[in-house]
């Protein structure tokens, strides 16, 4: 398992947010990236994304709460042997969670290669 501490594993993520493509990101509406140590249900998933998909969407605006992508850390590092393979696995964590909020399932994701 890699050791990173949680302030190093936000920036981290800053920093692949950062790098994914502005048309990804444009279209968030009312959204939150949140990291968190693992999920209070103690499941090893690397993500969620916590909303109601864009297609799903009826009435939407002011006073909505945000939706949520949380991205878990341990899982992560339990996962990943370098910070390289971290970076990826972050990066794909992201973009599937991205891909749910856009309602793409996880059928879908897996056969882009997202899964």
């Amino acid at each position: 398992m890699m050791e990173m501490s949680p302030d190093d594993f936000e920036q981290l993520v800053s920093d692949e947010l950062d790098r994914l493509p502005d048309d990804m990101l444009d279209g968030l509406d009312n959204v939150a990236f949140v990291v968190e140590d693992a999920p209070e249900d103690g499941s090893d998933l690397f993500g969620v994304y916590d909303g109601v998909a864009a297609t799903e969407r009826g009435q939407y605006g002011f006073g909505e709460l945000p939706d949520r992508i949380v991205v878990f850390r341990e899982a992560h590092l339990a996962e990943c042997d370098t910070v390289e393979e971290l970076r990826d696995e972050v990066h794909t964590t992201l973009v599937h969670e991205i891909g749910h909020y856009y309602g793409i399932d996880d059928e879908r994701l897996h056969e882009l290669g997202w899964a």
